[in-house]
């Protein structure tokens, strides 16, 4: 009886668990601030697009706008945390190709977000045992080279 008891409260424990998985059941999600919009979505389906996963990992999609002041350079980071673990774990951020040069990136993005032109991930994969999905812009302004940061964090909640 006892055990009966004990294997009911496990199963209920992990069935309560995976229901803490970072899934929305409406999307888009925005968020703003005086300089920035950022909005999860729907992600992009097509040839060569990753696709869900049940069980493994969600698709999203991501876009950023720049609704304040003009930017000098702009760096776009994104993480997810782990259960049971203080790490979070980069989705994506510069360099993302061997190569690659973040400074010139980051004046090109820049430019793009100033003339109006948002960044778009059209497509990234989220593990589902995330509960958290952290998007964490660094920029500097024209008229000071100090930088700046702004971090916005989607949670199912």
């Amino acid at each position: 009886m006892i055990a009966t008891f004990t294997l009911f409260f496990v199963v209920l424990g992990f069935t309560t668990l995976n229901t803490n998985a970072l899934t929305f059941d409406t999307l888009p999600k925005k968020q703003t601030t005086k300089q920035w919009s950022v909005q999860l979505g729907e992600p992009e389906q097509g040839k060569g697009l990753a696709k869900p996963e049940k069980g493994k990992f969600n698709t999203y999609s991501l876009e950023v706008n720049n609704i304040g002041n003009d930017v000098s350079s702009i760096e776009v980071n994104m993480f997810r945390n782990e259960p049971n673990s203080k790490t979070k774990f980069s989705l994506f951020s510069c360099p993302s190709l061997e190569g690659e040069d973040c400074n010139q990136r980051a004046t090109s993005l820049a430019k793009q977000l100033n003339d109006g032109n948002p960044l778009r991930y059209k497509n990234f994969l989220l593990n589902e045992k995330a509960t958290e999905l952290e998007v964490e812009i660094l920029w500097t302004q024209n008229s000071n080279r100090r930088l700046l940061k702004e971090t916005f964090i989607f949670t199912t909640e």
